[in-house]
């Protein structure tokens, strides 16, 4: 079953591992949600998802703390007979001597962090949820422009990697160039990130690979950005309408999460950098709650209301 690695959770976590006798590198974690066995503790066990990742915070130590050695033993086996992936104990918490044995005979991973309970929590799920994600990859560019993630998708060869250079020189940053991994975080929220091996490079014909952080500075680069707008680039159709008010907003649907998505017509002499930029920069007005089109609308339709009205002043 894919997951991550429980050894790249301990990096990524900074975790302390207080079972160094058992072999970490075999376990794995497959689930964003997490638990806190609080009721475990208490032999409730009913509806437990012993595959999540286990949390002990102060709540549950204290609790612990008050069993007899009697209760702790049976507690314990009770608990860790189940096949845990881990159990992570908060700000620094120590289990005692018993737990640590019984987890060791069931060989479950005990873990421990200078976190407080809630904001380990919400960084483990947060990342979590992310890295878990369903995940698809998509022949594009990915730019980080005022704020926007902006998806440029395009034929090979129609500019897009020329867009992204200039769009970077204008002071934006690059997530990805030819390769985007989409990630559905939630039902809202696609994530894009470059997969390990381009990270921070750009492919121009005619020039080779460019290194956009060593050239440009890590202030060019992000490593991930929400996806909020979609540019697909084509060649200019004189026979085909396209938009030129806005009024509608056009869709694209990627893992079932519906994004914006504006199509752009190149033909010799359009600046694509700054149709970018202006896209971007328009996008994030409407979500502010002003629409240009829409204005220019209503601005038509009380000219022709004011006219009718001066027509039957007559």
């Amino acid at each position: 079953m894919a997951g991550i690695p429980l050894t790249r959770i301990i990096e990524k976590m900074k975790l302390e591992n207080l079972t160094p006798e058992i072999d970490v590198k075999k376990k794995k974690i497959t689930l964003a949600e997490i638990n806190r066995p609080a009721l475990q503790l208490t032999g409730f066990f009913e509806n437990f998802d012993a595959s999540r990742l286990q949390i002990i915070g102060y709540v549950e130590y204290s609790y612990m703390e008050h069993l007899s050695e009697e209760q702790k033993k049976e507690s314990y086996e009770k608990l860790l007979e189940h096949d845990i992936p881990c159990i992570v104990f908060c700000r620094e918490l120590a289990p005692d001597p018993l737990f640590l044995e019984t987890a060791i005979r069931h060989e479950v991973p005990i873990l421990s962090t200078k976190k407080t309970t809630s904001s380990f929590t919400a960084e483990i799920i947060r990342w979590l949820s992310v890295k878990l994600a369903p995940c698809i990859s998509v022949h594009g560019v990915l730019m980080d422009i005022y704020g926007i993630g902006v998806l440029i998708t395009g034929e090979s060869g129609i500019g897009k990697s020329e867009a992204a250079l200039e769009l970077i020189k204008r002071g934006h940053r690059l997530v990805t160039d030819d390769v985007v991994e989409l990630r559905k975080v939630s039902d809202d929220t696609l994530v894009g990130s470059a997969p390990d091996i381009t990270k921070h490079f750009i492919e121009l014909r005619g020039i080779g690979i460019v290194d956009v952080k060593a050239l440009f500075g890590a202030a060019a680069v992000m490593d991930t950005q929400q996806v909020n707008l979609v540019i697909h680039l084509e060649d200019w159709d004189k026979d085909k309408e396209y938009d030129r008010l806005g009024l509608e907003e056009n869709y694209i649907e990627y893992l079932g999460n519906k994004v914006v998505c504006h199509t752009l017509p190149i033909r010799p002499g359009r600046n694509l950098a700054i149709i970018c930029e202006s896209a971007a920069a328009n996008h994030r007005q409407k979500e502010m709650g002003y629409n240009a089109a829409k204005e220019l609308y209503t601005r038509v339709q009380n000219s022709i209301a004011k006219r009718r009205e001066e027509e039957e002043d007559e």
